[in-house]
């Protein structure tokens, strides 16, 4: 059986090992049949897509709408590997599934604006599955509004050119969306629940998504809060893809 390609791109240790516990735990996936990269750390290997079976793309404090001037070597290298990678993966319709800044790189590829427009506070979220959400495999039955976990400085302006909105809410028109048929991505993280956010509260309390005397309302806000519905995104995803070839 084939892998699954999980890509990171946090360099703070602490969150990025959450991340991928938090990935595997909710999609159920096992050790043997993951694949674990990396991209903030030299140098990328190189990817042949066709040894795995999908790829996941998680979340980074790197912000692709700033100036150009003002990237790091290290953040320019990351959107430069997308850009190879979605020249790959995008004419096969090769399956792929990105959160936050995953969806940000997708949108942004396929030619969407990404900016601070559609930026939310974190927490909790209630999302709208579309007319056409309600026929993908993903999202079928799944209850039309449920709560997600943002929390996130830019987003895509509008849906990208050609590609199907599948999930929306209120403060964010753009919150999931597919790309051909096997190619999505969503702004909310379907891996997460309060104890991952928390975490992520302690460790990105000085990157500008709050104020850093507001940590400690902000987790009170939310170690209670739960999101099962946007779990089981992500879980369908890995069974979808778990046993087909492409």
């Amino acid at each position: 059986m084939k892998k699954f390609l999980i890509l990171q791109m946090r360099p703070e240790d602490e969150a990025a090992k959450s991340e991928f516990e938090a990935l595997m735990r909710v999609g159920g996936l096992e050790r043997n049949e993951v694949h674990r990269i990396r991209l903030e750390k030299e140098p990328i290997p190189v990817i042949d897509i066709h040894e795995y079976s999908a790829i996941i793309a998680g979340g980074s404090p790197f912000d692709i709408s700033i100036p150009e001037e003002k990237k790091s070597p290290v953040q320019k290298r990351i959107e430069d590997f997308f850009i190879e990678l979605f020249d790959l993966i995008v004419p096969i319709d090769f399956p792929f599934f990105g959160a936050c800044s995953g969806n940000g790189h997708l949108g942004k590829y396929c030619g969407t604006t990404i900016s601070n427009t559609y930026a939310e506070p974190i927490g909790n979220v209630d999302v709208t599955i579309s007319d056409a959400g309600k026929k993908d495999p993903l999202l079928k039955d799944l209850p039309q509004t449920f709560t997600a976990w943002v929390g996130h400085k830019e987003a895509c302006d509008h849906t990208p050119p050609g590609a199907e909105l599948l999930i929306s809410s209120k403060p964010c028109p753009v919150q999931m969306f597919r790309i051909k048929k096997n190619i999505y991505a969503t702004q909310f993280h379907p891996e997460a629940d309060a104890n991952e956010f928390i975490l992520r509260i302690n460790v990105y309390r000085h990157y500008g998504y709050f104020s850093p005397g507001e940590a400690g309302e902000l987790i009170h806000a939310i170690k209670d809060s739960k999101a099962p519905v946007s779990k089981e995104i992500l879980r369908r995803f890995v069974k979808r893809y778990r046993s087909k070839k492409f």
